[in-house]
């Protein structure tokens, strides 16, 4: 670039300004394109043996990632990290389930207890047919169902029935499929067999439902490329760990669960439990990747790789639910914790993930071109159909339960090690509890998603995400800081009312 038309500034004079930016704080200054959005490549890596197809990741919270939210992931060409806010053989079961879903279909499916009267089920959700198992949820035995057109005319005196008195049996071999079988082969079994589902089974266990409904949705969602398989022809899944001993006995129950990697999970990684904990799993498991974390300064990220992680994950304080910064006043903001880890991470090798603060598909573009190669999502991700928990209204909104996994109400369940807080006798939040809006289907909204993502980086010249980070380095790219107004001149304003749709 010539000098007479330098416009902006360089990454590295704009983060030396000892000022701690967000994501919104920055813009990128547009660049040349001289190549269309659709060849643009987002393909990346979790870790130095880790590699995904989209730079997306699950974070490891209880309201955000367990089988469905992680196969689904790996579907796209992501990844899921499961969470660990649960006992051993839970979170095991949970990496089994997930890479056991070939179709990575969350069903609308409800399912009821066999004690239940048939008269109290008065909820079918969008699902055609409510499901029996003996403990209400989807277990390895299915016991039956009841269809929505046979309950709603069902007679008064049938009321005080029990389920399993008037539900039909799935005992015929006709409703299973294998558990590997692709969503085309589904529909047409359900063509076949004139069924409204069928049941996905592996080794003699039900491992999921999928109805007509579920595949006819499915089918109109927009495609990306090949999922994240590993060497086991299964998806790819992670898990999340602690730093205490007891988790090197979880560690091995995982491994055996199959998981591909395992996330060091702590809101301040850089400490002698993490760097034992990275030394303990590298030692045990050389070939497995490790990913340590979490940091914000090149001081912290330095440690951790000389202690030999795979990959490193950066952000504190900057998540929707999270209060570290406000609480114990120590963090930074995620724009300059990336911008700078990153420039340390790439002399090594070690790739970035930047966790938290993700609320736009602009965010993404601006933590993948300041050097991250992922980006992990909470509450991005929180609310959709893979997420876990029930769906509820407030105030006339569909909404799901997310919280933070360090609020009072997940410390309760064991996530208190994560802020080195279980030995402790008083319990200090650093996390809320609150709701978010349904999002749908994350199979539908992460590729429209990546799809702008790309837009952005076609804006910005940079084909690929290592086309992005050298033409960072090259000083290429520029930026300049934005005032508050600007930043609300870059939204939407002046407007009287309006409705916002992404895609």
């Amino acid at each position: 670039m010539s000098s007479a038309f330098e416009d902006g500034f360089s990454a590295a004079k704009l983060f030396a300004q000892g000022y701690s930016y967000t994501y919104d704080d920055v813009i990128f200054l547009p660049h040349y394109i001289d190549f269309s959005t659709d060849a643009v490549s987002l393909s990346t890596r979790l870790s130095k043996r880790v590699p995904l197809s989209i730079p997306c990741v699950a974070s490891p919270m209880d309201t955000v990632s367990e089988s469905h939210m992680a196969a689904a992931m790996a579907a796209l060409g992501g990844i899921g990290i499961v969470h660990y806010n649960c006992d051993i053989a839970t979170q095991a079961s949970v990496i089994r389930h997930a890479k056991s879903l070939r179709v990575p279909i969350a069903s609308d499916a409800v399912f009821k207890s066999p004690d239940l009267q048939i008269g109290s089920v008065d909820d079918f959700g969008p699902s055609s047919f409510v499901f029996v198992s003996q403990t209400g949820t989807l277990t390895p035995s299915l016991l039956g169902y009841v269809s929505k057109s046979e309950w709603s005319s069902m007679k008064d005196d049938q009321k005080e029935m029990k389920i399993y008195d008037y539900m039909r049996s799935i005992e015929s071999k006709d409703y299973y499929v294998p558990w590997d079988i692709d969503l085309d082969k589904i529909e047409a079994v359900l063509e076949d067999k004139q069924k409204g589902f069928v049941v996905l089974e592996k080794e003699g266990e039900a491992v999921n439902v999928v109805t007509k409904d579920d595949v006819e949705r499915v089918k109109g969602y927009p495609k990306l490329g090949s999922g994240t398989v590993g060497a086991d022809e299964k998806w790819m899944v992670g898990a999340a760990i602690g730093t205490r001993e007891s988790d090197k006995e979880r560690l091995q129950h995982l491994v055996k669960a199959g998981a591909n990697v395992v996330v060091l999970d702590s809101s301040q990684g850089n400490s002698i439990y993490q760097i034992e904990m990275i030394k303990y799993v590298k030692n045990l498991y050389p070939e497995l990747d490790v990913v340590g974390g979490n940091v914000v300064t090149m001081y912290q990220a330095e440690n951790l790789i000389k202690a030999g992680v795979d990959g490193l994950r950066v952000g504190m304080g900057s998540g929707s639910i999270c209060t570290t910064q406000e609480v114990c006043a120590v963090g930074r903001g995620q724009a300059t914790a990336v911008y700078k880890v990153a420039t340390l991470a790439a002399q090594h090798g070690v790739p970035v993930i930047a966790d938290g603060g993700i609320s736009n598909s602009g965010h993404i573009v601006k933590a993948l071109v300041l050097g991250a190669s992922t980006v992990m999502m909470g509450s991005f991700l929180a609310g959709s159909t893979e997420a876990p928990g029930a769906y509820e209204y407030r105030n006339g909104r569909r909404v799901k339960k997310y919280r933070g996994m360090g609020s009072l109400e997940a410390m309760t369940k064991g996530s208190d090690q994560r802020y080195l807080g279980d030995t402790a006798k008083l319990k200090i939040a650093q996390g809320v509890v609150g709701a978010v809006a349904d999002k749908g289907s994350v199979l539908k909204f992460i590729p429209y998603t990546m799809h702008a993502v790309k837009q952005g980086f076609q804006d910005l010249g940079a084909s690929s995400l290592e086309s992005a980070h050298s033409l960072l380095r090259e000083n290429v790219l520029r930026l300049e800081a934005r005032t508050g107004a600007a930043q609300i001149e870059g939204g939407i304003h002046g407007l009287v009312s309006y409705e916002k749709k992404s895609f």
